[in-house]
Order: C-alpha cells, then sequence, then structure tokens
C-alpha cells in the first residue's frame, strides 16, 4: 500500500514532505538527495542544516538566497575571516537567523576548513555508505545512523561545532550521500 500524501497535487509521487508546500516540491525535485560536490557547495549545506536545527527547513530554504549574501557566497576562506564585527552585522540583519552560536559555529566551521590537511569534500564523503537500503515508508527514514555518528566525531575532532550525528545525516541525504527517496517516490533511484 502507498504511503499517504506521496501524489501531490499536481500528480507526482514524491515523498510525503515533498507535497507539503511548493518550495518543498522544487527542492525535493531539484537538489534533495542529488550528489553533491565541491568545497564550497558542501560547506553551505553544512551551515544551512546547523541553521535549521530547531527550525523547519521551509525556513531556512527561503532565507537561503539571504545567507549566500550574509556568509559571502559561502566561501570559507572568506568567512573565516569574519570578525567579532560581522557576527553583529549578522545579529542585526533580520533576512537570515539571528542566532549567535549558529553564526559563530559557520565561522569556527570555515577556519576548521581551512585547517584541513585535505578537501571537505573528501571528507565528507568519506562517510557515505557503502551500501544503503532505499526506505518504503517516511518512518523507515532513519534520524542517525553509524555513519552520521563517525562523521560527527570525525568533525568534532578537527575543530566542528554546532554538528551532532542527526545534523550530519540530514546533510548525507541532503547531498545524496544516501539516497532516502522512499520507494514509491518519482525520485526513488533516478
Amino acid at each position: 500500500m502507498a504511503e499517504a500524501g506521496l501524489l501531490g497535487a499536481d500528480g507526482i509521487k514524491r515523498c510525503s514532505w515533498g507535497n507539503s508546500a511548493p518550495d518543498y516540491a522544487e527542492y525535493h525535485d531539484t537538489e534533495w538527495g542529488f550528489p553533491l560536490h565541491g568545497d564550497e557547495e558542501l560547506y553551505e549545506r553544512l551551515c544551512l542544516e546547523s541553521f535549521q536545527s530547531g527550525l523547519s527547513w521551509i525556513t531556512i530554504l527561503r532565507k537561503r538566497e539571504s545567507f549566500r549574501k550574509a556568509f559571502e557566497k559561502f566561501k570559507p576562506k572568506k568567512v573565516a575571516a569574519f570578525t567579532d564585527d560581522d557576527v553583529e552585522r549578522l545579529m542585526q540583519d533580520a533576512s537570515i537567523v539571528r542566532n549567535r552560536a549558529k553564526i559563530l559555529a559557520a565561522i569556527t566551521n570555515a577556519r576548521a576548513i581551512e585547517e584541513l590537511d585535505g578537501s571537505l569534500d573528501d571528507l565528507l564523503w568519506s562517510f557515505a555508505p557503502s551500501s544503503h537500503t532505499r526506505p518504503r515508508r517516511m518512518a523507515d527514514v532513519p534520524a542517525i545512523t553509524d555513519e552520521s555518528k563517525a562523521m560527527a566525531k570525525e568533525l568534532k575532532k578537527r575543530g566542528f561545532v554546532f554538528l551532532g550525528p542527526t545534523t550530519c545525516y540530514a546533510l548525507m541525504q541532503a547531498t545524496g550521500m544516501v539516497d532516502d527517496h522512499v520507494k514509491d517516490c518519482f525520485r526513488a533511484g533516478s
């Protein structure tokens, strides 16, 4: 039996959350679960997942362009150079999530990227599981995995902050390290 909410108003079967708002449908259909590479691209997703913690993802999606502007298009080298004045500027920017701990984490994590002996891309993708079972329904999608626990532990060891196993698993889903599109979703296995 198909999971309730899979069929969107547009007649497309997608993961149920992808049908809850047009912004979600666009993100689901064109980004979520697609393999993503590049240090800047992955740093952006890492930051956005951290900013999302405790909030709905749609809030972050709707502020994404403002985040890009505020954080220098997520260029780690530029964000790593942010000063206390930049933190105060960001705390006054109503177009982003104004949470001091999350802003400081974005800066700390940019500095940690600059200290890596290799690429962020290689580091993060090293935790992608060699095999993954497609969930039959959304209730089968885990919040954390052994790989996300290992990723969070390694990132913390390397000076990253505000990235626990749940945030790391969300990052893995968003960037295609795992494909959690449910079995009946049109994106499953594509």
